[in-house]
């Protein structure tokens, strides 16, 4: 036999399909139990993000034990478009069948889409305060800011993904030779304390001399994330500018001076500038009577656009985001500290519209192909 048609067999079997729903189930299972112990990120990242979900000994070899979710995704395209293919021959009677299947691809396309380019982040404002951009809750970067310009920053990023020990960052954008001596994943920062720090402080510049770094475990909880850390050294074409420590912990970026130029480094989250500011007008909240559970929140903001020129007033509240310019801006939350700051959400996805005309396409279909077997059994019974 023709090892194609073999493949396009296997592909469109119906065997197939039964094994992949059932692998499909054992991976959810799979991945809520892995939510207790590795919180909810860890987990889709490693159960639903993946192609093959690996295990093995801590700090020893990996081994794929059971398929990823984005494995199990695609074959399952690849099963339902083959065995369409294979099996439906296209009649009058079977046009709802096809629509239904048409549906069902493009939700399963929408659902990898979306899980390759959705982006999501979050922007907190005071009232009256105006910002460009949002903040990554889970990604950080190491920046270098030059604060000279007199409207902005020239800022010069590297993501976390590169922060390693030993590490060494020497690219033109860069004004200085960057080396990672050492990075925490997730650590706490405190005061140097005379009788229980007695090695040497962390750095040989900046804040890292009266402070002590405590390494943490990694955080699990939904309501958390990992705060990093690194100590790194600055070199520039005089020599080393000795070490620094840097931390999303640190409110304000350090100041050092590079080539006779002032600069300044800071660890923090990853921001996503836009054209678009927006600023807060006025934040509300109603609580349910009796009780401290908010009951319904709404931000009044002006959006200004430095592209277009365009300035406007909106409100934002629960279950009614803004749209504007691809990106969607929910109600998230507020400070429970601060009645007078909100929190958005800000979620960036192509493939925002692809579930809607899905589930549309998936209704028409059942009602065409109910309504063409109702008119097929009124007709006979007519006859009859």
């Amino acid at each position: 036999m023709n090892p194609l048609v073999s493949l396009w067999r296997f592909f469109s079997s119906l065997k197939l399909t039964v094994t992949l729903l059932t692998l499909a189930m054992v991976l959810v299972f799979l991945g809520t139990m892995g939510e207790v112990h590795e919180g909810l990120y860890q987990a889709q990242q490693r159960y639903f993000r993946s192609l093959l979900i690996w295990t093995g000994p801590s700090g020893g070899p990996q081994f794929p034990v059971f398929p990823g979710g984005w494995l199990i995704g695609a074959l399952l395209l690849v099963n339902l478009i083959t065995a369409h293919i294979s099996r439906f021959k296209f009649t009058r009677k079977k046009i709802g069948i096809f629509i239904v299947h048409a549906g069902l691809i493009l939700l399963l396309f929408g659902g990898l889409l979306t899980d390759l380019f959705q982006v999501e982040s979050y922007l907190r404002l005071g009232k009256g305060e105006q910002l460009n951009y949002s903040i990554d809750n889970r990604h950080n970067e190491l920046v270098l800011l030059d604060p000279t310009p007199a409207d902005y920053d020239n800022v010069v990023s590297i993501p976390e993904a590169l922060l390693h020990d030993g590490t060494v960052l020497n690219d033109s954008r860069l004004p200085c030779v960057v080396t990672v001596r050492q990075y925490y994943g997730n650590a706490d920062i405190r005061q140097r304390a005379p009788m229980m720090d007695v090695g040497p402080a962390p750095a040989t510049q900046g804040l890292g001399q009266s402070l002590t770094v405590l390494p943490q475990a990694p955080i699990t909880k939904m309501d958390a994330r990992d705060t990093p850390a690194a100590v790194i050294e600055l070199s520039d074409a005089k020599g080393s500018l000795g070490t620094w420590l840097v931390s999303s912990l640190m409110d304000n970026a350090q100041e050092v001076t590079i080539n006779g130029h002032p600069w300044k480094i800071a660890l923090r989250g990853q921001r996503y500038y836009r054209p678009a500011a927006v600023k807060l007008l006025e934040f509300t909240h109603t609580n349910y009577q009796g009780t401290d559970i908010p009951q319904s929140f709404a931000s009044r903001v002006q959006v200004t656009d430095s592209n277009t020129g365009e300035k406007r007033e909106t409100v934002i509240s629960m279950n009614r985001p803004l749209r504007y310019e691809g990106q969607t801006y929910y109600q998230s939350g507020f400070d429970q500290n601060d009645p007078n700051v909100t929190i958005l959400q800000v979620v960036h996805n192509p493939g925002w519209l692809v579930p809607y005309i899905s589930c549309a396409l998936i209704a028409l279909g059942l009602v065409v192909q109910f309504l063409t077997h109702l008119i097929a059994f009124t007709m006979k019974r007519r006859t009859a």
